[in-house]
């Protein structure tokens, strides 16, 4: 690891926010995190200090909101920017396409505006498996392989990667772009994980729900896939081995001559949607009732990441298999059967900590002084 940073992290109270705010401190950085809270909570961040036993400061605020990003990025010199906000569910962008596109643009232009205003230049962009699309074979996606998205979540990230290496080649910034495959599980601890109830809740969290009595049963979107049991096949991978990716791709900035470097975040091993609920089953010794329905049209079958390059590049591979995923998201659901505690006010402080900080982004008295050409 290189000198410690500053981040800014958004979405950082949100599933995936969170364990990368627990890696980036666990590994040494301070963080500031800007979230709106329509998803994420203040106690998920709570939780993170106390497992940490270090302070986050978190912003609430819009992130496509350019005035609030700019009053931000006032408070404080950032070293680095780490963006996880937008809509990231491929069945909720589809449904709302509009905002979709809305968000998941707005956020990273904002973002971008105001690094190129305070002389930020690291900026991690988390994108998806999304934006590969169907493969033609069943051999895993290497970063090289066409990006031929199905999906308006797929197309939104695309037109954020384009972006990004449209502003890298001038040398405003230097870019690592993270695609994440199915990511799922939830901290050993049992205090952090994903919320079954949250809007485009993964498959990992579904399953909980109906195993913990909640739901009556799980439905599995198609059962004619060419596959060996006719459900979708994915690579999951735990939300620690992607959060623990993020980190390793900031700290590998540096090192690289390259204005973008694009890795997989992913184990390289096929694991189909039955799989998942069998490994389930075994773990948690409940029985998770399913039934198939028909999938939504253009649903890719096959999704695997080749990790090659992260392997090379980070030193980086996944660590926890589909068992540990599902033993620490069992966890996680018996722990917390309804999710985090409904309300904006954080958990209290870990013992001899100071509390969480929790700042309303307030007005400044004039606006910083912007370029008086539209900038990189």
């Amino acid at each position: 690891m290189g000198d410690a940073m500053r981040v800014l992290v958004t979405g950082g109270a949100g599933y995936l926010g969170c364990h990368v705010v627990l890696a980036l401190l666990t590994a040494g950085h301070d963080v500031d995190v800007v979230d709106d809270f329509t998803r994420g909570t203040p106690a998920s961040l709570s939780r993170v200090e106390a497992l940490a036993h270090r302070q986050v400061t978190s912003h609430a605020a819009d992130v496509a909101d350019l005035d609030a990003m700019e009053r931000i990025f006032a408070t404080a010199r950032f070293d680095a920017v780490v963006h996880l906000a937008g809509l990231r569910s491929a069945v909720e962008c589809t449904d709302r396409v509009l905002d979709a596109y809305e968000t998941n643009l707005a956020t990273t232009f904002a973002l971008l505006r105001c690094m190129a205003w305070y002389g930020v230049q690291r900026f991690v962009m988390s994108s998806s498996a999304a934006v590969y699309g169907a493969s033609d074979d069943d051999a895993p996606l290497a970063e090289t392989a066409p990006l031929a998205p199905v999906s308006p979540l797929g197309r939104t990230l695309v037109t954020n990667e384009n972006l990004l290496a449209d502003l890298a080649r001038t040398g405003a910034v230097r870019v690592a772009v993270v695609r994440c495959f199915s990511t799922a599980g939830a901290h050993r601890s049992g205090r952090i994980g994903e919320v079954a109830k949250a809007p485009g809740a993964g498959l990992l969290a579904r399953i909980g729900h109906v195993a913990a009595g909640h739901r009556p049963h799980l439905t599995v979107h198609g059962g004619d896939h060419p596959t060996p049991d006719g459900s979708a096949v994915r690579d999951f991978v735990h939300v620690d081995d992607v959060a623990e990716g993020h980190v390793a791709a900031l700290e590998a900035l540096d090192a690289t001559s390259q204005p973008v470097s694009t890795w997989n975040l992913g184990t390289g091993r096929a694991s189909s949607v039955l799989d998942v609920v069998r490994t389930f089953e075994r773990v948690s010794g409940r029985t998770v009732p399913h039934r198939i329905i028909d999938g939504p049209a253009r649903t890719v079958s096959r999704t695997i990441a080749d990790t090659t390059r992260s392997t090379a590049d980070l030193g980086w591979s996944a660590r926890r298999d589909l068992e540990q995923i599902c033993q620490d998201h069992w966890r996680w659901q018996q722990a917390n059967p309804q999710g985090y505690p409904p309300t904006m006010t954080p958990e209290m402080p870990w013992r001899g900590g100071v509390g969480h900080r929790l700042r309303l982004v307030p007005p400044l008295p004039t606006r910083p002084s912007a370029p008086a050409s539209s900038g990189p």
